[in-house]
Order: C-alpha cells, then sequence, then structure tokens
C-alpha cells in the first residue's frame, strides 16, 4: 500500500542542470517520477538504475516487453510501476482492457493470449516462483523466441523485480495519472 510520503524523500525543483537533463531525456516534456527523483538524489544508485534500463528497442516487441513488465510487477504487487506502465504503454503495445486485467488476475491459460504469449506469461511465472525454467518451460518459450529474445525476458523480469522492490520498499505514493490495479 502507497503512503502519502515516500521513506527517502525525492529531489524537489529546481534539480541540478545534469539531472534536469537526464529527467528531460527519460521523461520527455512530462514531470519526473517519484521513483527517479528518489534515485537520482544518490548519484550511484541513480547511475546503476539509469544502466539497467531495457526501454531501448530491443529483441522483443513493444508488446511482448509490456507482457513481461506488466506480469513482473503485478506479481510482485507493486501498482506503482505496473501503474506507469499501463498507463503509458499499454495503448502503443495494443494491449486491450482484458489482457492488462490478466497481467494481474490471470495466468498463461487466459483466453486472452496467443500461443506465443502464452509461453511468455507462464516464464515470467516460472521466474518469479522458482528463479528458473523446466525443461518444459524453456522448450514452450523457445518454440516462440530466441535466444536473444529470451534473455531479454529474463533480464526485464530481473529488471522490473528490482524496480518492485523499490517502489515497494521506498513506499512511493502512486502516480497521479497512473493506472490502478483493478479490483
Amino acid at each position: 500500500m502507497s503512503s502519502p510520503t515516500p521513506r527517502i524523500t525525492p529531489l524537489a525543483p529546481p534539480y541540478p542542470p545534469e539531472i534536469q537533463g537526464q529527467f528531460d531525456r527519460i521523461m520527455r516534456g512530462a514531470p519526473p517520477l517519484a521513483l527517479f527523483r528518489v534515485l537520482a538524489g544518490h548519484t550511484r544508485a541513480w547511475d546503476k538504475f539509469r544502466a539497467g534500463g531495457l526501454l531501448d528497442p530491443g529483441p522483443l516487441s513493444l508488446r511482448q516487453r509490456e507482457i513481461v513488465i506488466d506480469r513482473t510487477c503485478a506479481l510482485n504487487k507493486c501498482e506503482y510501476e505496473w501503474g506507469v506502465h499501463v498507463a503509458i504503454f499499454a495503448g502503443p503495445a495494443r494491449l486491450t482492457e482484458d489482457e492488462v486485467r490478466a497481467t494481474v488476475q490471470g495466468d498463461a491459460a487466459s483466453p486472452w493470449w496467443s500461443p506465443a504469449e502464452q509461453a511468455l506469461i507462464a516464464a515470467v511465472d516460472a521466474l518469479h516462483h522458482r528463479a528458473t525454467f523446466d525443461d518444459g518451460e524453456f522448450a514452450a518459450l523457445s518454440a516462440h523466441y530466441d535466444e536473444a529474445q529470451i534473455l531479454e525476458i529474463m533480464l526485464l523480469c530481473g529488471f522490473y523485480r528490482t524496480v518492485s522492490y523499490l517502489a515497494n520498499g521506498l513506499r512511493l505514493p502512486l502516480e497521479e495519472k497512473a493506472a490502478r490495479f483493478p479490483q
């Protein structure tokens, strides 16, 4: 549950010019997220966080990437990051309302997913629950995704589990324009 005040105080404007420039590049004109403002107050954490970002065009489609991120955040009960991603990326990723809801309340067998997306959801769930794949899960994933894509899936799951730890552990208040978990 979010609290009105994060456990570590976020930077407040005006930001140092270098940080402002980084916020401008990341946020493209929107105000910086609370998560970014907390981390930017601690140079090492901010630099490491930015170095680990996986929002650049990679081997997965935008839709595939967002399914992995949304499912990872939902499994980690991180409404903060899930809501930010749904608000910003669900439309461009062509995720329907039912599919968005299924990232929180569904599983790999949900009727909304294609066979490739079912393998993706099953992989995210396996990594979350056991930190590995069994042979069948890896074979199902390999039937739809190449090695670079499988590595990206694993990196996204790990990175967004870390993001979930940060947002949840800091008790970041939900962003005003972010989506909320379905009831």
